[in-house]
C-alpha cells in the first residue's frame, strides 16, 4: 500500500509543478537555516576528548580575602603559584598538570637566523599523556625533566613544519628567549575545542606552537609575562614580574582521576589543604573548593557563546515560518484535487486511507527539501567560517548531521502535512462526484 501511495504522491507532485516546487524550497530554506546554527552549536558544545573526559578534572581553591570588594562564591579559575606548586607536590592523583601560556622568541640555533615570536604552553611531563597528545617525532619530556629544569621543548607539527620543514627535528637545537633548547619531540596536529584546559584566552582559538617544562620556563626572562593574571589587593601589578605573588591566580591546573574513590579523596585533600592553608594565615576563608569533571568545567564556564544560541533560536523560528508557509501550500494543493479525492472516497477509499495518502506526499516533499537544504546548510556553515570570531574555524559540518537534517525535514514536513491532510479526508464525496 506504502508503494501505491507513494507513485500517487510522485503523480501528484509532477501535476503540480509549481506548488511542489514551492513547498520543497521553502523546507529547504528552514532546513538549511537551522541545520546550520545546529551544527555550530554542535561543534562548540561538543566533547572535546572523547573517551578521556571522564577522568579529567579541575581544582579550584580560594585564596582571596574575605572582604574582596566583588567577589563571587566560587573560586578563582586559576591557582596561585604556591597553590599550583603546592597541589602539584600533593602526590594525589595518578597524573597532574600544572601550565600557563604566554608569547616567546624562537630562532634557529644557526648563525644569521631570523627571531619570531611563537606561542608557548609551559606545562609538566603528564600532560601529554592526560590528554592523549599524539606525537609524529620523538616524545615528551619526563618528571626528572620537569624536576632537574631541562632545556627541552617539544613543537607543533605547524611550527616544526615552518623552522625544520617539516622533518625529524629531534635532537636539534632553538634558542628560545635567550636559552638553548633541545627538541625532543613533535606532536601532530591537536587543538581540541573547546580549549577547555585554557579558557583565560577564549574558548575557542589556535593551538600553542610550542610546549617547555613549567619550571624551565619559570627561569625563563621576565620580560615576556606568565599570561593573564587576576591580581587583587593594593598592588594588581604585583604578579606581572614576580609570578610567586600571594595575591595572584595564574596557573591552570588538571589532574587525572580514574575511580570515584580517588575522586572521593581528592575532593577531600582539597578541602584538608584549604583547612591547613587557613590555619596558617594564608587563606581566609573557610575552605571553598571545586573539583568539577571536564564537560561540568564547560558547562559552568558557559563556553557556548550566548549569541549562538540566540541565533539556533532565531534559525529555527525561520524554520516555524517556512513551515507555516508550507501547510497553507498544502492546503491549496490537496483542494485542489478535490474531485479525485471525491472519487475516491465514492469508490470505497476510507478517510484514513486519503489521509495516509496525503502524508506520504508530504513526506516526499519533506525528503526533497532535506536534499536541498543539505547544500544550503554546507554554504550556511561557510559563511559562518568567513566571519570574525573565534569560533569560526570550528564550524564544520559533522557527518552526524546529515541524518539529522534529512529527519528533522522529513518530520518538519509530515506536521505541517497533518492539517491539509485532515482537511482533504473530510472532503464530503457525494458533492465532488456531483460536481463533476
Amino acid at each position: 500500500m506504502f508503494g501505491y501511495y507513494l507513485d500517487l504522491a510522485w503523480r501528484s507532485l509532477k501535476r503540480h509543478k509549481v506548488l511542489a516546487a514551492l513547498m520543497t524550497l521553502a523546507i529547504a530554506l528552514g532546513i538549511g537555516a537551522s541545520v546550520t546554527m545546529l551544527a555550530v552549536l554542535h561543534n562548540l558544545s561538543g566533547n572535546p576528548l572523547p573517551g578521556r573526559s571522564d577522568v579529567l578534572f579541575h581544582p579550584q581553591v580560594d585564596p582571596r580575602p574575605v572582604d574582596l570588594p566583588g567577589a563571587k562564591d566560587e573560586p578563582p579559575d586559576d591557582l596561585t603559584y604556591i597553590d599550583a606548586l603546592n597541589l602539584y607536590r600533593l602526590g594525589i592523583a595518578p597524573r597532574r598538570a600544572v601550565m600557563s601560556r604566554n608569547w616567546l622568541p624562537v630562532r634557529k640555533d644557526a648563525p644569521d637566523s631570523p627571531l619570531a615570536m611563537f606561542t608557548d604552553r609551559a606545562t609538566t611531563a603528564d600532560f601529554f599523556a592526560m590528554f592523549g597528545v599524539p606525537f609524529l617525532y620523538g616524545s615528551a619530556w619526563s618528571a626528572q625533566d620537569d624536576a632537574s629544569h631541562a632545556q627541552v621543548v617539544v613543537l607543533s607539527r605547524a611550527m616544526n613544519q615552518k623552522l625544520f620543514g617539516g622533518e625529524d627535528s629531534v635532537g636539534k637545537t632553538l634558542v628560545i628567549a635567550t636559552k638553548t633548547f633541545c627538541v625532543i619531540g613533535v606532536i601532530d596536529d591537536w587543538n581540541p575545542q573547546p580549549r577547555f584546559y585554557d579558557l583565560n584566552d577564549g574558548a575557542f582559538g589556535k593551538a600553542e606552537q610550542m610546549y617547555l617544562p613549567f619550571f624551565t620556563w619559570l627561569d625563563l626572562p621576565q620580560d615576556y609575562g606568565y599570561g593573564p593574571m587576576d591580581c587583587w589587593g593594593s598592588n594588581p601589578e604585583a604578579g606581572g614580574h614576580d609570578p610567586k605573588a600571594k595575591q595572584c591566580t595564574w596557573a591552570q591546573f588538571w589532574v587525572e582521576l580514574d575511580t570515584p574513590a580517588q575522586v572521593a579523596d581528592y575532593r577531600a585533600a582539597l578541602v584538608q589543604y584549604s583547612a591547613q592553608q587557613q590555619q596558617l594565615g594564608r587563606f581566609q576563608r573557610a575552605p571553598n573548593v571545586r573539583l568539577r569533571g571536564l564537560l561540568d568545567w564547560l558547562d559552568a564556564k558557559h563556553v557556548v557563546p550566548v549569541t549562538v544560541r540566540m541565533q539556533t533560536w532565531i534559525a529555527f523560528g525561520v524554520l516555524l515560518i517556512c513551515l507555516v508557509n508550507t501547510v497553507g501550500l498544502m492546503v491549496a494543493k490537496f483542494l485542489r484535487k478535490s474531485g479525485e479525492i471525491g472519487v475516491r472516497r465514492a469508490l470505497g477509499a476510507s478517510r484514513r486511507a486519503i489521509f495516509a495518502q496525503c502524508l506520504v506526499e508530504a513526506g516526499v516533499v519533506g525528503v526533497a527539501g532535506g536534499l536541498l537544504g543539505l547544500p544550503m546548510a554546507w554554504l550556511g556553515l561557510w559563511m559562518v567560517r568567513q566571519q570574525p570570531v573565534s569560533f569560526a574555524a570550528s564550524a564544520h559540518f559533522d557527518p552526524s548531521m546529515l541524518g539529522i537534517a534529512l529527519g528533522l525535514a522529513v518530520l518538519s514536513a509530515l506536521l505541517a502535512g497533518v492539517w491539509p491532510a485532515l482537511r482533504a479526508s473530510r472532503v464530503a464525496p457525494a458533492l465532488q462526484v456531483k460536481s463533476l
